[in-house]
């Protein structure tokens, strides 16, 4: 995903010729790069399909950060990262904001369009959205945003950074101040707003056919300020006033909290007595979450700035890793200091902190075991997805791969390959349907379609925006 295919050079001269959309100069592309980006879409697939499993796996019901919360914020990282590897070859400002806006219109169509709740692969063979219960947020259209936004101040900002011809670790902050003013600035908006506004009480309808409260009007009493937690936060509140509360995520994280159900971190029937925000829709892809992940990207964008103007690898893995270990140490002060905890539905300060910290090292790591050490035969399968992350991406983490072969059974909806191949395959054989279905996802799904991306690596075919 991220860029989503970017074009990734360790060898950056300062000046390049003036060149036309179509004749762009070729770059050699950064393996480690696409191999993150590779790691963080198997992930996604990993959560997605065994987090019901495996729930320790799945997103954290609320304060906390499991594995699946570190996808999101990778992401944004990866592409934050791209993106002056990718605009550095357009010099032209007006041919390079074409190109931003272009993409970011794609990745807003297909984010619409997979998780608008138009698809409904890969169990349900139908497709269709009531435009009253369009879910207009989502996991691409989040990425468009901070895209869209770093990638203008990075083209924006280049008439005021001076030539640098001995960059150190200090002078690369001070040439790029304006990302970081930027940065500064979506910080104190969305602290002020986190913390500032005052949340009201608040009704929703049930629109849950399984639910004895379909139909039904629900209170939430609020009448509070800077609250964190799951039923009076301010993040919740710009959402239902500016989305509506039907076109917010109806399946949150926070079904699965102790306060909603008694087989917590498993997902299950609601207690008698949960409190009526367990059966409410909230919006993990919201406005003022998505304002806070911008600061993931802008995160990134630095890293790549260093992979640029930094031309040896101890220089290199030194900021990365001293900013990293600085990252990750200042979020996990702030999250058992109890003074901002780490949340992904709100995109909290320490959350940011934390998991760029940790995408920072982890980049670290691939980049000396594959970029100094050259030991990328290690990683193929991963390098072949990060090369065609959105054509992975779209058939298997999204399900759209799955649902077409759904769309073949034999007597019953449910009588389809995969079905068997879940059930006879993996299932009986490992006699445990957690087991079972944990392997059928690295198998038969990851490992399937890294080898379909390297064929099509191979055949020199590729699915960009």
């Amino acid at each position: 995903m991220a860029e989503i295919k970017g074009e990734h050079s360790l060898n950056v001269s300062q000046e390049l010729p003036e060149v036309s959309d179509k004749n762009l100069p070729k770059t050699k592309r950064v393996a480690s790069l696409d191999i993150f980006r590779g790691l963080t879409v198997a992930l996604m697939i990993l959560v997605d399909d065994a987090g019901e499993q495996w729930p320790m796996i799945g997103h954290a019901p609320w304060n906390g950060c499991n594995l699946a919360d570190f996808v999101m914020p990778f992401f944004l990282f990866i592409v934050g990262m791209a993106i002056p590897l990718a605009l550095k070859r357009i010099p032209n400002r007006l041919l390079a904001v074409k190109k931003v806006i272009v993409r970011t219109l794609k990745l807003l169509f297909w984010g619409l369009l997979l998780q608008g709740g138009f698809s409904h692969a890969p169990d349900n063979l139908t497709y269709g959205v009531d435009m009253k219960h369009i879910r207009w947020c989502g996991i691409l259209q989040r990425i468009a945003l901070a895209y869209l936004v770093v990638a203008l101040v990075e083209i924006f900002s280049r008439s005021t950074q001076a030539r640098d011809p001995e960059p150190t670790h200090l002078s690369i902050f001070n040439l790029y101040y304006w990302h970081w003013l930027v940065g500064a600035c979506i910080l104190v908006v969305y602290l002020a707003l986190l913390y500032g506004i005052h949340v009201p009480d608040w009704g929703f309808t049930v629109h849950n056919p399984d639910s004895i409260y379909n139909g039904t009007t629900l209170t939430v009493t609020c009448g509070v300020r800077g609250k964190l937690d799951p039923p009076c936060n301010a993040v919740g509140y710009i959402d239902r006033e500016v989305l509506g509360i039907n076109h917010m995520y109806k399946r949150p994280a926070w079904r699965r909290s102790e306060a909603c159900t008694e087989n917590s971190p498993y997902e299950g029937p609601f207690k008698k007595n949960a409190p009526s925000w367990c059966y409410a829709p909230f919006e993990p892809e919201g406005i003022l979450s998505s304002i806070s992940a911008i600061l993931s990207t802008i995160i990134g964008l630095h890293f790549g700035h260093v992979l640029i103007h930094l031309q040896d690898h101890p220089s290199r893995l030194k900021h990365w890793l001293l900013l990293g270990l600085a990252l990750l140490t200042s979020g996990l002060i702030l999250h058992f200091t109890h003074a901002i905890p780490l949340n992904k539905q709100l995109y909290t300060l320490s959350y940011v902190c934390v998991t760029s910290g940790a995408a920072a090292l982890l980049f670290s790591a691939f980049y000396i075991t594959v970029d100094i050490w050259g030991l990328t035969f290690l990683f193929l399968p991963l390098k072949w997805i990060g090369m065609n992350a959105m054509l992975v991406y779209v058939m298997a983490a999204e399900g759209i791969f799955a649902g077409f072969i759904n769309g073949w059974y034999y007597g019953d909806p449910h009588n389809t390959l995969i079905y068997w191949i879940q059930k006879h395959v993996f299932i009986k054989v490992w006699h445990s349907t957690r087991v079972g279905i944990l392997l059928y996802v690295i198998l038969a799904e990851i490992l399937f379609w890294a080898v379909v991306a390297g064929i099509l690596h191979r055949l020199g075919i590729y699915w960009k925006l």
